[in-house]
């Protein structure tokens, strides 16, 4: 369960993923240079359409804000859109080299 703690923990980790300091992400979102950063220390919560405008920017869904199992949700997306573009054969043939890294 995400609390206002784990929150922040979480927008503090996906931001530093996408390796922008705090200011520059508020001040890329129309906020003031200190937004982002009184979320982070549980000074503040976003609004939800600024919720969303988060999201986008750290180009993720909401789901993926909330799933703390994905270590790296924006990389994971930009991979899934870039698998979208394989061929059929070219799918199968990286499954399989996949599972042989994940197989016992």
């Amino acid at each position: 369960m995400i609390n206002y703690e784990n929150f922040a923990l979480r927008l503090s980790k996906l931001r530093e993923e996408k390796d922008v300091s705090a200011r520059d992400m508020s001040i890329k979102l129309g906020q003031n240079p200190a937004y982002i950063n009184n979320i982070e220390t549980n000074k503040a919560l976003p609004s939800m359409s600024m919720f969303f405008n988060i999201c986008n920017f750290l180009e993720i869904t909401p789901a993926d804000f909330f799933n703390d199992d994905v270590e790296n949700p924006s990389a994971l997306n930009k991979l899934i859109k870039q698998l979208s573009l394989l061929s059929s054969n070219q799918l199968n043939t990286l499954t399989n080299l996949i599972n042989s890294f994940t197989t016992r």
